[in-house]
């Protein structure tokens, strides 16, 4: 089930809810029934009620963050922007593009830690890093010549639209 997409979960609310579930295990309320009244279902409150006997109210307490932990460091982090920033034709790349295979083996090669090349985007998204495509120019290109061929040439050999016709006799349009 989950949340919709992009809406966060509320530890705090989630962790009350818990904790306010205590109440009901003091009465003789089955799990269905507290479950109806709690608007969880009935497995959730026999694991809160398992949980509330082994540990008290502590064991209902939120348990930190969900998800998996970070593999990569707020140094590594630094460090991975610090290489990403020299480009790729500096580390020994043929080309100056980074795509998400020459960042994971980065990542392998310099922290020690395997992503897979599928999940690198996310990584450099949550790095403030964008997609970006190199801008596809000739090293040789000359900027003065483009300028004055447009200029000069290009209107030359441009087609101009010819002159329109006179209407034809046979239109149908009313006059």
């Amino acid at each position: 089930m989950g949340n919709p997409r992009g809406v966060r979960r509320d530890f705090d609310a989630l962790e009350k809810r818990r904790v306010g579930a205590i109440r009901w295990f003091g009465e003789e309320l089955n799990n269905s029934e507290s479950g109806r009244r709690l608007r969880v279902c009935n497995q959730t409150v026999s694991r809160w009620r398992k949980q509330y006997r082994a540990g008290g109210k502590a064991a209902l307490r939120k348990a930190g963050r969900a998800g998996r932990k970070r593999l990569l460091s707020t140094t590594d982090e630094q460090r991975l922007v610090g290489l990403l920033r020299q480009g790729p034709e500096r580390l020994g790349y043929e080309t100056p593009l980074w795509t998400c295979d020459r960042v994971a083996h980065l990542i392998e090669k310099e922290c020690g830690v395997h992503y897979h090349a599928g999940h690198v985007w996310k990584i450099l998204r949550q790095m403030s890093w964008s997609p970006q495509q190199p801008v596809g120019r000739a090293l040789e290109r000359d900027e003065r010549a483009i300028e004055q061929w447009k200029k000069q040439r290009w209107p030359a050999i441009k087609k101009k639209p010819g002159r329109k016709a006179a209407r034809s006799s046979s239109s149908t349009k009313a006059d």
